[in-house]
């Protein structure tokens, strides 16, 4: 099922099977339902709030990198960056392969692929850069 959440930022939607979020959206689809009952609902509430809460549980990872790639991206601290070819170094692979594995990561927020900027400028972002910017803004005020 499709859910809605209104973040500060803009809107938010998501897809919650009852037992893992498979995606996350950044605009509202018009099937979007408003559940603040499920795990992902609460857990944007803590992190709109500057609060901590675990993780709801997210779908597999679909390959062995992306699996890898979450676990770099989930320990770069809010508020703080990292460029594309830091994080490639840590995972041993290549600035251009971290780009397009970040750009198919179907749980921004989440998954903060919006903590990655290029070396010389913000790079890219799947969902806009303009959420990127807010993103970035909202988490270095905490």
């Amino acid at each position: 099922m499709i859910y809605f959440y209104d973040s500060p930022l803009g809107p938010i939607s998501y897809e919650w099977d009852g037992e893992t979020c498979q995606h996350v959206w950044l605009d509202k689809h018009e099937a979007a339902e408003n559940n603040d009952e499920n795990p992902v609902s609460q857990w944007f509430d803590a992190y709109f709030n500057a609060g901590k809460r675990p993780l709801p549980p997210l779908a597999e990872p679909a390959t062995p990198f992306q699996t890898v790639m979450r676990g770099g991206l989930l320990n770069i601290p809010a508020g703080e960056v990292r460029t594309y070819g830091e994080i490639a170094k840590v995972l041993h692979t290549s600035p251009r392969a971290m780009g397009q594995a970040l750009g198919a990561n179907p749980l921004p927020i989440l998954i903060p692929c919006h903590r990655v900027i290029a070396a010389d400028g913000l790079g890219g972002f799947a969902c806009g850069l303009e959420w990127k910017k807010k993103l970035l803004k909202f988490e270095r005020g905490f």
